[in-house]
């Protein structure tokens, strides 16, 4: 039995920080995982520039309101689920999720927990489990399937590399450079075509 893991960001929608960044003109926040392989050090870098500029979750949820998925995305996540089992597994917080998976048609996402004051401020977030991309792919596999795992970042690798199949989307030049060993797409179409291969 399969079942597709997907990154969120980069893969079905686009980066929520940098549209953040963006949007509140902090060029600091375009940080992802894609620039710092640490998550841990990368969110708490990103809580001291929202504490240092006053900024909050409402802030971050009026831009995420504003995001659409990527073109062609939700077209190639519908066609996907009718083939197989899919699960989001995404480091983003269910507080930046909930509005984009109305967007994509409700597919599952597994994802983390930002903890927020009464004022609205970011003050941490809790991880659903350490390294949890990999850690839910080789739970599913200890259930009975097989992975099928697709993602843009270092914090995709995990579960790529533990997958029986696993690609790159729309990934930087140095992530590609370093795992030459992985197929890297473009297309929504190139990398349906390479799940659907793979596929029993």
């Amino acid at each position: 039995m399969d079942i597709v893991c997907l990154d969120l960001e980069g893969v079905l929608v686009p980066e929520i920080w940098i549209a953040f960044a963006e949007a509140s003109g902090i060029p600091e926040l375009k940080k992802t995982t894609r620039d710092e392989p640490n998550y841990e050090k990368l969110m708490q870098f990103r809580i001291g520039v929202l504490k240092e500029h006053g900024l909050g979750l409402k802030e971050i949820q009026e831009t995420i309101e504003k995001i659409e998925p990527m073109e062609g995305a939700k077209e190639f996540l519908d066609k996907l689920r009718a083939r197989a089992q899919v699960i989001i597994l995404s480091d983003t917080f269910t507080q930046f999720a909930s509005p984009l998976m109305k967007k994509l048609g409700m597919p599952t996402i597994f994802c983390n927990t930002l903890e927020v004051s009464e004022t609205g401020e970011i003050t941490g977030f809790k991880m659903r489990i350490e390294k949890s991309k990999y850690a839910t792919v080789k739970a599913l596999q200890s259930i009975g399937y097989d992975t099928i795992a697709a993602g843009d970042s270092y914090n995709d690798l995990g579960m790529i590399e533990a997958s029986k199949a696993g690609f790159l989307f729309r990934s930087t030049e140095k992530i590609k450079a370093d795992h030459p060993e992985l197929s890297a797409f473009e297309t929504y179409d190139e990398l349906y075509s390479a799940i659907a291969l793979n596929l029993t």
